[in-house]
């Protein structure tokens, strides 16, 4: 690991402060950290984001979800706001990683990383959230832009994101068995602008897909779900499956999202 200046700031505004020259934040650390360790990142400074509390925790705001950049999955997990108001983010969760990945990973790190395999993206996507930073609020449709790329700019900090409740929702994905990331995740949303169904670990980055959402308009079922014939052109190819299969799992997932979400 490359050697670094180490700060931990007791509030967020100290923290955008302390982002000067090569610096870069960090949350909880689970994959920048292991990223460090393999001389893949690398910066002469390094923000700790943990140190203050106005980053962390849930509340309610009308009929939205708020959740602190540096809540951690297993907070969010258990918060009895989230249980309550939107299931399927509470479960989806708790499905991340491992017990010591889900207290110290942090749904703004996660979000900020844009693992294309990772399951936060598809709840932000699937709910229709939206980012608040220090600068601005960014919607969730514009948020993930690419491989590992989102539309933070330089310096940028994640203060919290808002999840709208919707009518139903579920995630399902199909998971790696050690790691636990997606090789295909989907979540279903029935939302009061329409049907929501977006897709990680299948491309390079989350995604909606419009023609399941389409067939979901018309008939929020499981089979018109697994009906659709979902297209393989830019979906990952590797060990762990083809573009082809991925593209026919988006559709099997979907359909047991529904199903899940109907059963609520």
């Amino acid at each position: 690991m490359y050697t670094f200046d180490y700060q931990r700031p007791t509030s967020a505004a100290a923290a955008a402060s302390a982002l000067k020259g090569d610096a870069r934040y960090l949350a909880g650390g689970q994959s920048r950290v292991q990223a460090m360790k393999l001389r893949l990142s690398s910066s002469e400074r390094r923000v700790d984001l943990g140190g203050g509390a106005e980053l962390k925790g849930v509340c309610m705001e009308g009929s939205n979800v708020v959740v602190g950049a540096m809540t951690t999955h297993a907070a969010v997990a258990a918060s009895p706001d989230v249980r309550k108001a939107i299931p399927a983010l509470a479960e989806l969760a708790g499905g991340i990683g491992d017990p010591m990945v889900r207290n110290m990973g942090t749904l703004g790190g996660s979000i900020a990383n844009a693992d294309p395999a990772a399951c936060y993206p598809a709840g932000v996507l699937g709910l229709g959230a939206t980012i608040k930073t220090n600068q601005r609020s960014i919607a969730g449709d514009d948020f993930f832009t690419g491989l590992y790329e989102t539309a933070l700019k330089p310096g940028e900090l994640i203060v919290s994101v808002s999840f709208p409740t919707p009518q139903r929702a579920a995630y399902v994905k199909y998971k790696q068995p050690a790691s636990r990331f997606a090789l295909v995740g989907v979540f279903v949303a029935q939302t009061a602008g329409g049907v929501r169904v977006a897709v990680t670990g299948a491309a390079g980055s989350v995604f909606r897909c419009k023609p399941i959402e389409d067939a979901l308009a018309k008939s929020f079922t499981p089979d018109a779900a697994k009906a659709v014939k979902v297209s393989a052109d830019g979906l990952n190819s590797d060990l762990h499956g083809s573009a082809a299969y991925r593209a026919a799992m988006i559709s099997v997932m979907a359909s047991r999202a529904v199903a899940a979400a109907l059963a609520r």
